[in-house]
């Protein structure tokens, strides 16, 4: 048997190699004539139009001189152009390195010299990153412009065969670290696949669907449903940014899947959402890091939206899993905020030991699964660590509970070391959004003269009360609700538009310790 293996053991895993181009190609003989795309000035695209441009794009691309696990970047807005790219770096089996247009010059400079792309993408927004880029290794750079509309018009298409599949990495989108230069998540056909898979089984979510992707597609919160859509037979809407007209007249228009929300854009959103009378075609999920979102705003937009909010916790890395299979309930009162685990992986936590976390005891989250990604991309040295014993160490700190669900503590490198106690700042945020005059809280570590670190809360409150008065309630709320030591030694104020966030809505926490020291001139507390 054992030597059966080993002689078929290449037919078998060949077998099993799925692309997302051949599953593209399957709805597109099942329904050619469905709307895929729904372009950001409203014009809609056909399966089988759709597939002409990719399969004219892959050509294109090798002619060009492109071949297996060569790379490609894209400098863009949302657009259908960018899911058209990754369409034919899927077929073609390249790979796309997926940058994102917030980072600095230097920072972006970095990004591309990690992958050494052979073609910058650009849209005309960003052209200018042309020049600022430009590198020996890169052959071309391609704007999206009328000449790309021209060669994608006369280039024949390419009918060869799908030269990427399984492990084969499709997308490199980069992790957002607060210290350090960016790490490249290296995401297979695999894994989109497996994302697709879940979220069909986990919310329900079908071919009926649209997906409005508004969040940035070199996030996963876009790249993962908008692949996802369309090897499930879907559809896409491109929104240019959070724009809270055009998503109310999606929701307005059609049958959503995952209505993306994140933090700081919510109270936008009900504001619109408050001026008139909705008609709701149907939403199957909404929202996103429910612990970063005071529960009377996800009171508010689950009641007017008549839709569940999603109380996922996921990542770049694994996708929607480990724990994002728990809905809040529409216009619930009260309710918790402990995750329930996905389906199809599995989870440990690990305390500082290296053992098992009992339960009710803190240890960092590990993950197995097939929507996990591929490692990072030239970083032999941290794929080692992070994937030591089989498992991949996700950096993030929970517990489990008696039921069997886990309540996210906080991320190991935000961890306040104050006086030989741990301090975790998510548990302090919390307690600070149980106001209801707060609309955001932000908690980080400041030296201490006395203890090392102690914690410090930057807020943001809803009215024009004086802030005196909130501070003194906050002071006693946590009073209250904390022990003596993790109570926030100092509580700032700070305009809700002011907190620095990443393009998904996360709160930069080094930019805050910036904003601390230069805005407030706080280096220390006693």
């Amino acid at each position: 048997m054992k030597d059966y293996m080993i002689k078929n053991n290449n037919s078998i895993m060949q077998s099993s190699q799925l692309s997302v181009a051949e599953l593209f190609h399957l709805q597109v003989k099942k329904t050619p004539k469905s709307t895929v795309i729904i372009d950001k000035n409203n014009k809609k695209y056909s399966y089988s139009e759709f597939l002409k441009r990719v399969l004219s794009l892959s050509s294109y691309l090798l002619s060009k001189g492109l071949r297996h696990g060569d790379r490609v970047a894209i400098i863009s807005e949302n657009c259908m152009e960018y899911l058209e790219l990754e369409m034919a770096a899927a077929k073609i089996g390249i790979i796309v390195a997926a940058i994102n247009w917030r980072l600095s010059d230097n920072e972006m400079k970095y990004c591309i010299n990690l992958v050494k792309p052979k073609i910058l993408f650009l849209s005309e927004r960003y052209k200018n990153k042309g020049v600022v880029l430009s590198k020996k290794y890169i052959q071309s750079i391609i704007l999206y412009n009328k000449n790309y509309e021209e060669i994608i018009k006369n280039t024949a298409i390419y009918n060869g065969p799908t030269l990427g599949s399984g492990e084969d990495i499709l997308l490199i989108l980069y992790t957002s670290g607060t210290t350090g230069n960016p790490k490249g998540a290296m995401i297979s056909h695999r894994a989109f696949i497996s994302r697709a898979m879940y979220c069909v089984y986990e919310y329900n979510i079908d071919k009926d669907d649209v997906f409005p992707a508004w969040a940035p597609m070199f996030h996963m919160a876009s790249t993962d449903l908008a692949i996802g859509s369309v090897i499930i037979g879907g559809s896409i809407a491109f929104v240019d940014g959070f724009k809270s007209e055009q998503i109310i007249k999606l929701i307005k228009t059609y049958k959503l899947s995952w209505l993306v929300l994140m933090p700081g854009m919510i109270e936008e959103l009900l504001g619109e959402l408050k001026k008139k009378k909705l008609s709701i075609k149907g939403i199957k999920v909404m929202g996103a890091m429910a612990d970063l979102v005071p529960k009377k705003q996800i009171k508010e937009i689950t009641y007017l939206l008549k839709t569940p909010y999603l109380n996922s916790f996921g990542s770049t890395e694994t996708g929607m899993p480990p724990a994002s299979a728990g809905l809040i309930p529409i216009n619930k009162q009260r309710f918790g905020l402990s995750k329930i685990q996905s389906s199809f992986c599995q989870v440990k936590l690990e305390n500082e030991k290296g053992m098992v976390a009992k339960i009710g005891e803190v240890g960092e989250c590990l993950i197995k699964g097939p929507t996990l990604f591929s490692g990072y991309w030239n970083a032999k040295e941290t794929n080692k660590h992070d994937f030591r014993g089989g498992w991949f160490h996700m950096g993030d700190l929970m517990k489990r509970n008696d039921n069997g669900t886990l309540d996210f503590v906080d991320r190991s490198k935000y961890l306040i070391k104050s006086g030989g106690e741990n301090i975790y700042p998510a548990e302090i945020e919390r307690v600070l959004l149980g106001s209801k005059n707060v609309l955001e809280a932000v908690v980080v570590k400041i030296k201490s003269l006395k203890w090392g670190e102690v914690p410090l809360a930057l807020v943001s409150v809803y009215n024009n009360i004086s802030n005196e008065i909130i501070k003194d309630d906050l002071f006693k709320l946590c009073r209250n609700k904390l022990a003596g030591y993790k109570q926030p030694k100092k509580i700032l104020f700070i305009d809700e538009k002011d907190i620095p966030r990443s393009t998904t809505g996360k709160v930069q926490r080094h930019l805050v310790e910036e904003i601390i020291f230069k805005k407030f001139n706080i280096k220390s507390l006693p």
